[in-house]
């Protein structure tokens, strides 16, 4: 190649290469949103969109709904909030089939509520006491407290459950039963000084541990606690009796 050829075309040679190298980067730029595209998932709903319920889901009142209250008027459905709702349903997911009691007054404070309902259904369905002292022990707080619906309602599952009337009548009147079981004794004297005293001596306390072990005087404990509260909300409240039920509690001499 001569010097004037090379004059010539070299500079022709340099604007081809330019435009070549112009066209493939035009043509990459061009193939990128293709391939960013070809990368993303299908089109889909949202995670959000995922977790949402089928429509009427979230709101549906449950057909089982039924609040009774007194000075707390009984909530609607349509008047909880959301966190209300959620609690409502951890309730009726649970052994329970009602919300019968104080869960209208519970409600008003949803975290108090959901755990107290959870403590309430460890005390009220474990397996340590036997059905017939575990409602012995809460007719006995019921007493104490005169709560009128608790006692009502826990009177006919004590004796459902087993546990002698006349245990039962013993204890509607404030005196200590005069037949008992060595099982029913222990746990008489062991909640009627929790509840009396606040304290239980160290007879009452071996005669507990050796009838029920540890862990039953714990649920026993437990039992006298949970429903004490329980029959808190019910007096604040004045919670109704079914109609026609007369109350059959007496006040107690203090």
């Amino acid at each position: 190649m001569t010097a004037s050829s090379s004059v010539q075309y070299g500079p022709r040679a340099s604007l081809v290469r330019a435009a070549a190298g112009t066209l493939i980067l035009l043509l990459a730029l061009d193939a990128t949103p293709a391939r960013a595209a070809a990368q993303q998932p299908p089109p889909g709903p949202t995670p959000v969109q995922q977790r949402e319920p089928a429509p009427g889901q979230a709101t549906a009142a449950p057909p089982n709904l039924d609040l009774v209250g007194n000075r707390f008027a009984p909530l609607t459905w349509d008047a909880m909030t959301e966190e209300q709702r959620r609690v409502v349903r951890n309730i009726l997911d649970g052994p329970r089939n009602s919300l019968g009691g104080p869960f209208n007054v519970m409600l008003r404070s949803p975290e108090v509520a959901d755990r107290v309902q959870a403590l309430g259904a460890l005390a009220r369905f474990n397996e340590t006491l036997p059905a017939s002292l575990r409602e012995l022990a809460i007719i006995m707080t019921a007493r104490h407290w005169t709560s009128h619906f608790e006692w009502y309602a826990h009177k006919r599952a004590a004796l459902a459950a087993g546990l002698d009337a006349a245990i039962v009548d013993a204890v509607a009147s404030g005196s200590r039963p005069e037949r008992m079981s060595a099982a029913e004794r222990a746990l008489y004297d062991f909640c009627r000084q929790l509840l009396e005293t606040g304290r239980v001596d160290t007879p009452a306390f071996d005669a507990a541990v050796e009838a029920f072990g540890e862990r039953g005087v714990v649920d026993a404990i437990t039992t006298v606690g949970y429903y004490s509260l329980v029959s808190m909300f019910l007096n604040v409240d004045e919670y109704p009796l079914p109609d026609g039920v007369e109350p059959e509690l007496a006040p107690l001499a203090r």
